[in-house]
C-alpha cells in the first residue's frame, strides 16, 4: 500500500512540475522594474523636497514667507546602477533651479562613471567598454564620453605624478618602455621612463614616471632630477638594464648609490651570441655563478665559466661573462633575504609588460601626454590596488646590517 501512495505522489509531483514554470527571466525584469521605479520614485521625491526648500514652501501652499513660485518642470534621464530613470525636475519663475542631488546636465550617476574609468583603467579597450556599458545599463557609452571622462582623472594623475616624495627608499628599480605616438603625419616612437621604490617600511612604490624622447643620457638625467627634486632620498641600490647613459646619470644625482645590473637581462645578452642549441647549457653555468654563497665565490665562478664557454668555441660569450658578470654581483652586499628581489628588475618588468599590453590595445597615441597618462593611470591603479596594502620584503634585517657597518667604521 505505501508503495502504491509513493508512485502515486511522485507521478503527482512530476505533474506539478510540468504545471508550475518559473520563468526567471520574467522574474528578473520585473526586478529590475521595481528597482528602478523605487529609485525614480525616491529621486523625484527628493528633488521635489529640494524645490519646496528653495522656494521656502510646498507646492500650492499660500505662505507670506514663500520666496519663489513653481513654473512647472522638465524631464531628464539618468543612468544609474538600477538602469535609466526619468527624473522630473522642477522649474522655478524668479531663480535657477540647483539642486545638490543631481548635478546640472549631468547624465549618468557618479558610480557609473566612477565604473567607466576603472574599468578603462583596468586595461579594458574602450570598445568593449562600450559594451559592457550597454549589456550592464542599457545604455551604450561612446568613445568620446570614455575620453572626456578620462580628462578629469589625468588632472589628478598630474597632481599624483608630482606629489613629494617623503620617506627613504633604499631600493630604486629603473626601465623605461617606448610606445608609438603621431608626429606631424608620422608615426615615431617615445620613450617613458619609470622608476618605483622600496621603502624603509618594505613596501612598493610607484616614485615617478616622465616622457622622455629616448632612453639617452640626457633622458635619465633628466628624470633623476625630477624624482630628486621631488624629494627622492635614502637610496642605497639603483637595479635596473644597462641603459645608455643611466648609470652614468645615477652616479651624478646619486653617487653613494650602488649600481645592480639586472641578472635576467645580463643572460639575455649572453644568449644573443650563443647558438640556440647551446642555450640550455649556457643557462646551467650562468645560475651557477649567481648560486655561490658570496661575491667572492661568484667571481671565481665567473672565471670558471668563462674558461669553459672559451672551450665551448663560444668567445664572445665568454667576453661578455668576463666584462659584465662583476656588475651583476652587487645584490651580495645586501640582506640575504633580498637577494631574489634584487637581482633582476622583474618587479617592475612585470608592471611593464601590463602597460605594454594596454598600449597595444590603443595602438598609436595622438601625442606623448596621452601615452603618459595613459601608463601614470595604470601604474598608479596597480599602486592603489595591489602594493598599498602588501609588503613587499622585510627590512628588520637591513638596519641591522646598518648598525653593524657603523659600529665597524666606529
Amino acid at each position: 500500500m505505501s508503495n502504491n501512495l509513493t508512485v502515486e505522489s511522485a507521478e503527482q509531483g512530476k505533474t506539478l512540475s510540468k504545471v508550475i514554470k518559473i520563468d526567471e527571466a520574467r522574474i528578473q525584469n520585473h526586478l529590475d522594474l521595481m528597482v528602478r521605479s523605487t529609485v525614480e520614485q525616491t529621486l523625484n521625491g527628493l528633488l521635489d523636497a529640494e524645490a519646496d526648500r528653495l522656494c521656502n514652501a510646498k507646492r500650492y501652499e499660500h505662505s507670506d514667507s514663500r520666496s519663489d513660485q513653481r513654473a512647472g518642470h522638465y524631464t531628464r534621464t539618468l543612468h544609474t546602477k538600477a538602469g535609466p530613470v526619468e527624473l522630473k525636475m522642477p522649474k522655478l519663475r524668479k531663480a535657477t533651479f540647483e539642486t545638490a542631488i543631481i548635478e546640472r546636465y549631468r547624465r549618468r550617476e557618479s558610480s557609473v562613471e566612477e565604473a567607466l574609468i576603472e574599468m578603462y583603467l583596468a586595461g579594458v579597450s574602450v570598445r568593449r567598454v562600450e559594451d559592457v556599458t550597454e549589456a550592464l545599463w542599457g545604455t551604450r557609452v561612446s568613445a568620446g564620453t570614455v575620453s572626456e571622462l578620462n580628462k578629469k582623472v589625468y588632472e589628478k594623475i598630474e597632481l599624483w605624478r608630482n606629489r613629494p616624495i617623503e620617506g627613504d627608499y633604499p631600493y630604486v628599480y629603473l626601465d623605461g618602455i617606448s610606445m608609438k605616438r603621431s608626429w606631424g603625419g608620422e608615426v615615431r616612437n617615445i620613450a617613458v621612463l619609470v622608476a618605483i621604490g622600496v621603502s624603509r617600511e618594505g613596501f612598493r612604490d610607484v616614485l615617478g614616471i616622465c616622457e622622455g624622447a629616448k632612453e639617452d643620457k640626457e633622458g635619465w638625467s633628466s628624470f633623476l632630477r625630477h624624482l630628486k627634486q621631488r624629494g627622492l632620498k635614502g637610496v642605497q641600490l639603483f637595479i635596473s638594464d644597462k641603459c645608455l647613459g643611466l648609470v652614468e646619470s645615477a652616479g651624478e644625482f646619486y653617487p653613494e648609490a650602488r649600481w645592480q645590473r639586472c641578472v635576467v637581462h645580463f643572460y639575455r645578452n649572453v644568449f644573443s651570441v650563443t647558438p640556440k642549441g647551446k642555450v640550455k647549457e649556457v643557462v646551467v653555468m650562468l645560475k651557477a655563478i649567481h648560486a655561490q654563497e658570496d661575491r667572492q665565490e661568484a667571481l671565481s665562478k665567473t672565471e670558471t665559466v668563462a674558461k669553459k664557454l672559451e672551450d665551448m668555441k663560444l668567445k664572445q660569450a665568454a667576453e661578455i661573462v668576463r666584462q659584465g658578470a662583476a656588475e651583476t654581483l652587487c645584490y651580495y652586499g645586501f640582506p640575504r633575504e633580498h637577494w631574489r628581489q634584487i637581482r633582476t628588475n622583474n618587479p617592475l618588468e612585470r608592471v611593464m609588460r601590463e602597460i605594454r599590453r594596454r598600449s597595444r590595445v590603443v595602438g598609436c597615441f595622438p601625442d606623448g601626454n596621452s601615452a603618459l597618462m595613459l601608463a601614470a593611470a595604470r601604474l598608479r591603479y596597480i599602486a592603489g590596488t595591489r602594493w598599498a596594502t602588501k609588503r613587499y620584503m622585510s627590512m628588520e634585517r637591513m638596519d641591522e646590517m646598518q648598525v653593524e657597518q657603523l659600529a665597524a667604521s666606529a
